[in-house]
């Protein structure tokens, strides 16, 4: 025979509620760990494996989760544009000048730099590997309508090709000059599949040159110097973005811990970026 007994309701609710609170709070302190912030940011810096290395050392002193797209200069600061991330880097001085008097941007800071170079066929059909500045190297290029793969889709690196161009007075319409629409991994393979030359930022050249059958031919042009900047998202523009965690992160780029990640991120004992924090 089961026995059962009732209770008073105000005895219950003293019973009851208290647990109730626990359970609630324990709910709510296990989501708020659960922080998060997106960044948009350019394919060289996820396709040198830099992105990933910063995240992992980021998760070692705070819990915020970092939601990373990786997409060209101008399609991430249209995202900063529309509210769609919390922060940018990116590396096209220009267009983020813009970005920041259009009031879109805010706290921008130089982060990092590294460089572009040329590659091309082994062969090096055009002689590039004997020009001494690279408006030298696109003509002889141009001139012997090699091919030439473009991003051609509005990132830094093609915004940085186009104006190279406009250096040499010339604008590229040759037949050898071709656009990828496609981010530096993928243009690096089609210019490798194809033999043409390219412009790439060297990060992503170091991170897959033993794949590509192609070799450097010029460098150290100092115009070819590839500085990247991070700016949050105008919260005055959109007040969903979360602007104190987005913060935190820029902040920890900039200060000295972050930095020296930068500079300690290698492949095969070669620095890809080099820290440049103001």
């Amino acid at each position: 025979m089961t026995l059962t007994r009732s209770y008073p309701m105000k005895v219950l609710q003293r019973v009851l509620l208290p647990l109730v609170w626990v359970t609630l709070l324990t709910f709510m302190s296990t989501f708020s760990i659960a922080d998060s912030i997106r960044l948009a940011t350019t394919t060289s810096t996820y396709n040198s494996g830099l992105l990933d290395y910063l995240l992992i050392h980021y998760a070692k002193v705070s819990n915020t989760e970092l939601q990373v797209i990786s997409v060209g200069t101008g399609k991430a600061l249209k995202m900063g544009e529309n509210g769609d991330v919390d922060l940018v880097m990116t590396h096209a001085p220009s267009a983020e000048a813009r970005f920041i008097e259009q009031g879109f941007g805010i706290e921008p800071r130089q982060v990092m730099h590294n460089d572009f170079v040329l590659v091309g066929p082994k062969e090096d059909a055009a002689k590039v590997s004997v020009a001494r500045t690279v408006t030298a190297g696109l003509s002889l290029i141009m001139a012997s309508n090699q091919r030439f793969i473009s991003r051609g889709d509005d990132s830094g690196t093609h915004k940085k090709e186009l104006q190279l161009w406009q250096h040499l007075g010339a604008l590229p319409v040759f037949e050898g000059y071709l656009e990828s629409g496609r981010g530096m991994g993928h243009s690096l393979q089609m210019a490798s599949e194809i033999g043409a030359y390219t412009l790439t930022d060297r990060g992503t050249w170091l991170a897959l040159k033993n794949k590509l059958e192609l070799r450097l031919v010029l460098e150290s042009d100092p115009r070819l110097i590839n500085p990247y900047q991070v700016m949050l998202v105008n919260p005055e523009r959109h007040r969903h973005t979360n602007i104190k965690a987005a913060r935190e992160f820029a902040q920890w780029m900039l200060s000295y811990a972050g930095q020296e990640v930068i500079g300690n991120f290698r492949i095969n004992n070669e620095v890809l970026f080099v820290p440049s924090a103001k």
